[in-house]
């Protein structure tokens, strides 16, 4: 699907909320992950206002696309996005990591049954995703219409698993899924090249026979064309290395591994919401 200017500024300005309410969930819950969730804001707003076939009003719509959250830990952006594409309440938001609360540090079916999966061991979501995709297609033969995105960490590629899956999902030949690994070069110990060196990731998967595109995971336009472009393709899955920022929108946290999973204090949210709005008034008077 093409978008437009206005639907771009619209994106822009939805991912900058998204980024607010991240931070404030953070701060109410006092754990889990500020990085992460705040680098993939725009590829979840962009999947959730744009990209997924989904209705939140039939969260079970029988012909909805599927996403899996491999890394289950950048979770606050999963529920603060779909809060704001309707799902739930935007006030629910600060349950986050709450005893008895939906919203848990990792997403739980059970509580959220509109969610695909439950996700925590780092690793897994890939196989099911590619169990997700077989399944549709024995349903469905070659006139399956849906897709099933998987989101992953760099960082989580160093787990065995991946590779089984990506090896299987090749083999198989599986185009209506969508892998998108988002490529932010940290993980909780620091650096990912430092601890378990990855590159050069579109030269492995594209080796296992998987369609194989590097974007800028900010850039909405890219990212949008990639995901057209995963869709065109039928002879295997394809992947998306999303370049992302960690703690993007927020100089103090940018590219800093020591925010991966540390949430902000009052003083650093407070610095962290100033700056956010900062940049969501700019946005708007540049696109007056």
């Amino acid at each position: 699907m093409h978008l437009d200017d206005e639907k771009i500024i619209f994106l822009e300005e939805k991912a900058n909320d998204i980024r607010e309410s991240i931070i404030k969930m953070l701060l109410a819950a006092g754990s889990g992950h500020t990085a992460g969730p705040l680098g993939m804001a725009d590829i979840f707003t962009l999947l959730f206002f744009h990209s997924l076939n989904h209705d939140p009003k039939n969260p079970s719509l029988p012909e909805r696309d599927r996403l899996v959250l491999s890394n289950g830990h950048i979770c606050p952006v999963y529920y603060a996005t779909m809060a704001h594409a309707g799902y739930f309440p935007t006030e629910e938001l600060l349950t986050l990591r709450k005893f008895g609360s939906r919203l848990q540090g990792h997403p739980h079916r059970e509580f959220m049954p509109w969610l695909e999966t439950s996700s925590g061991p780092l690793g897994a979501g890939l196989s099911q995703a590619v169990g997700m995709a077989i399944a549709d297609r024995m349903d469905n033969g070659l006139n399956a219409q849906k897709y099933i995105y998987c989101m992953l960490g760099d960082g989580e590629l160093d787990e065995g698993q991946n590779w089984e899956a990506i090896m299987l999902a090749g083999k198989e030949k599986l185009r209506n899924l969508i892998a998108i690994v988002d490529r932010n070069n940290i993980q909780i110990d620091g650096f990912t090249e430092d601890i378990m060196p990855l590159d050069n990731l579109y030269e492995k998967w594209q080796a296992f026979n998987w369609h194989v595109q590097e974007v800028d995971g900010h850039d909405f336009v890219a990212v949008n064309t990639a995901i057209n472009k995963a869709k065109s393709v039928f002879e295997k899955p394809s992947v998306i290395i999303a370049r992302t920022i960690p703690g993007k929108g927020v100089k103090e946290f940018e590219r800093d591994f020591h925010w991966h999973g540390v949430p902000p204090n009052k003083e650093q949210a407070k610095m962290a919401l100033d700056e956010l709005r900062t940049l969501g008034g700019k946005i708007k008077s540049e696109h007056k």
